[in-house]
């Protein structure tokens, strides 16, 4: 129960309480929560003080109203630290969270100039082009595009990629991306295409994360251009 006894406003105290049945479950991802009246008679405060408590669960993303049906517990988000060559499967299970790939794309194709100069081919060179639809649990997360060198994988050809590609890389062929070079991130909506591939409504916004990775040796692996939900993921500086 709530102390109005306590320094600490009737609201804060309410959001935290919130936040906590959020955590332990008591409160579902993706579940309908209490109502407004629901939950000032359970924790009796108005009802003014429940709709502050929630407005900012909203803004966190904890939350997330929908029209004339009320408000919902938001999906999980998956955290990670930019600076860090971590894979999502790796970011997925450090949260965890289960995860898998549907590969949508994957051909031999001629690269445009900057992934040709990123990658330090020839004229005319070309790349093995990936698109994979990346899961964290049950719902699209991520459509991830990458772009390797023909000369040293055009082994990926040849493989599922439903699992980690980079724990394919290092167990398997002895190449680990660990080193990361150029990374830029912003915020784009998705078109109809990446709408559509994602299960998204079209004006979605997400995140664009512009990387190139290394090797051990600090070879090109790949240059990546990953289009990511937003409201489902959280970056550390």
């Amino acid at each position: 129960m709530l102390n109005p006894e306590q320094a600490e406003p009737l609201y804060i105290q309410l959001k935290k309480a919130i936040h906590t049945a959020i955590t332990n479950e008591e409160f579902k991802h993706g579940e309908k929560i209490p109502t407004e009246i629901e939950l000032s008679n359970r924790f009796n405060v108005s009802r003014i003080t429940v709709r502050k408590a929630v407005e900012e669960l909203c803004q966190e993303g904890y939350l997330v109203k929908r029209q004339g049906k009320g408000t919902f517990v938001n999906q999980a988000k998956i955290g990670r630290k930019i600076e860090h060559v971590i894979g999502f499967t790796a970011a997925c299970a450090a949260n965890g969270i289960s995860s898998h790939s549907v590969v949508t794309q994957k051909e031999v194709i001629k690269p445009d100039a900057d992934v040709q100069h990123k990658l330090g081919l020839e004229p005319g060179e070309p790349v093995v082009f990936i698109q994979r639809k990346r899961y964290g649990g049950d719902n699209p997360l991520m459509l991830e595009n990458n772009y390797y060198p023909y000369k040293r994988f055009a082994f990926l050809l040849n493989e599922s990629l439903e699992g980690s590609l980079y724990e394919l890389l290092r167990e398997k062929y002895d190449i680990d991306p660990c080193q990361p070079g150029e990374t830029t991130l912003e915020i784009v909506l998705a078109d109809e295409q990446k709408a559509k591939l994602l299960d998204t409504a079209i004006g979605k916004p997400l995140f664009y994360m512009y990387t190139m990775i290394n090797d051990q040796n600090g070879q090109p692996v790949h240059v990546g251009k990953q289009y990511i939900i937003g409201d489902r993921y959280q970056f550390t500086l």
